[in-house]
């Protein structure tokens, strides 16, 4: 019997409901259950409140209406990596993987790893030694389960984002329908302060709420598996927006009403204090177990569709050339999710992840900004490419979002030069390595 070759390219085997769920479970992680209470912090009314939110959520979809044209364009696995290195040059492309490799995607499955194992301390106590211990046993198991096939990390996926926006919703219709609320709590409705005195708290709160919106590029970084792609890419961008802008506007109207503005503001845990107004204690049980299942389902999100980044650059002799095999049985990009479990654990257990991130996360708004300025380029460069979906307004709708890229990224260079600095010198580390594998291409 021959032994089983190695296939070529992964199978397209993912549906519209997987990309909607891999995008929707990533997105939906720890950060709606803390930011309501910064965002209520900076905004002293419901009017300015839920106006964020809804700016937040308008200017992802924005971002996601730009992508998903290059993903319906260019359905290769990868995502950014891929985008920019047509529009820039490989080069750019190579720079976005580097730092997303190196920091950004790792360091965040390290993060909400070690985040899981801390929301799990609620039910048993732990040293900080069993948190990294646990921290790095699920990201190990998660890299196991999506190695063994595609489809069962897809599923896997599946399972725990219905089951997290089924508890949500159960949290809002129990907020609204159990007592305990106060219309009163929504006043005051208009803010007394003046538009120059509300810019820079706003813009704050704005950061705080498009980091919780953070991931709807992931469907991209899995383009080559998903079946139809020019039809369910932008279609699985879009409906994860819908759903998770109505998740979030919802659960934030269930909180105001509840807890009012001032108990949301000296609420360390405001999605525990506000299910124990009508749950009482069990409450704070139901939110944990709640954020465990997110965190849960959002770090598979990462581990699934990230170790796409190093597999497709060692397609393209950019990364180790281990990173591009397939396995044979399983189908799926075993040593690249191999590799990107191994760093992880080393960043979990080094805990330099949250510092990491901290200087880099500016990073993922220039790497936005351009992915949006390449659906202009590649209109200009590319006309006779085939885009079987085209963003809609063009090209107001990737401006709008290129001018937002830029102000978070100025902003975080004024607010914090030291952490921008390191982190532009974290990103050009990457080019040694860059021009060694260019050498020996």
């Amino acid at each position: 019997m021959r032994p089983t070759s190695p296939p070529k390219k992964l199978k397209r085997v993912l549906t519209l409901l997987d990309a909607t769920m891999i995008n929707t479970g990533g997105i939906i992680g720890s950060g709606i259950f803390m930011v309501p209470a910064t965002v209520a912090l900076y905004a002293h009314s419901s009017s300015l409140f839920f106006l964020v939110w809804i700016l937040g959520g308008i200017v992802s979809l924005f971002g996601a209406l730009s992508v998903a044209e290059l993903g319906a364009a260019m359905p290769r696995t990868g995502g950014q990596y891929v985008y920019l290195s047509e529009a820039y040059g490989p080069i750019w492309g190579y720079l976005y993987g580097w730092s997303a490799v190196a920091v950004i995607n790792t360091a965040s499955i390290a993060a909400v790893g070690v985040a899981f194992s801390e929301y799990l301390g609620f039910f048993f106590p732990m040293t900080d030694v069993s948190i990294k211990g646990i921290a790095v046993v699920i990201i190990t198991i998660l890299t196991i389960i999506n190695i063994i096939n595609v489809k069962s990390g897809a599923r896997f996926q599946n399972l725990f984002t219905f089951t997290k926006l089924g508890a949500i919703f159960g949290i809002i219709l129990l907020g609204l329908f159990m007592g305990g609320g106060n219309a009163g709590n929504f006043k005051p409705i208009f803010s007394d302060l003046s538009f120059t005195s509300l810019v820079g708290p706003l813009g704050l709160a704005m950061v705080a709420v498009l980091w919780t919106f953070d991931g709807w590029i992931f469907v991209t970084y899995v383009a080559g598996e998903i079946k139809n792609p020019g039809r369910n890419i932008p279609l699985s961008l879009i409906l994860c927006m819908i759903i998770v802008v109505s998740v979030y506007l919802a659960l934030n109207f269930v909180l105001v009403y509840i807890l009012g503005f001032n108990g949301m503001i000296n609420s360390n845990l405001v999605m525990s204090d506000a299910a124990s107004v009508f749950l009482g204690k069990s409450g704070a049980i139901v939110v944990t177990v709640i954020i465990l299942i997110s965190l849960l389902g959002a770090n598979n999100g990462f581990v699934l569709t990230s170790a796409r980044i190093n597999y497709a650059m060692a397609r393209d002799n950019r990364f180790f050339k281990q990173a591009a095999f397939i396995h044979p049985k399983f189908q799926s990009p075993a040593n690249a999710l191999i590799i990107q479990c191994v760093w992880a654990c080393v960043l979990t257990f080094t805990g330099t992840f949250n510092q990491l991130i901290t200087y880099i996360i500016f990073a993922s708004w220039i790497f936005y900004g351009m992915s949006a300025g390449a659906v202009i380029i590649l209109r200009k460069k590319k006309p006779d490419m085939e885009r079987p979906y085209q963003t809609p307004f063009y090209p107001w709708i990737p401006i709008i979002f290129i001018l937002f890229a830029i102000f978070l990224t100025v902003n975080t260079i004024l607010q914090a030069p030291r952490d921008a600095a390191i982190g532009t010198g974290l990103i050009l580390a990457g080019l040694p390595l860059y021009y060694y594998w260019k050498k020996n291409d």
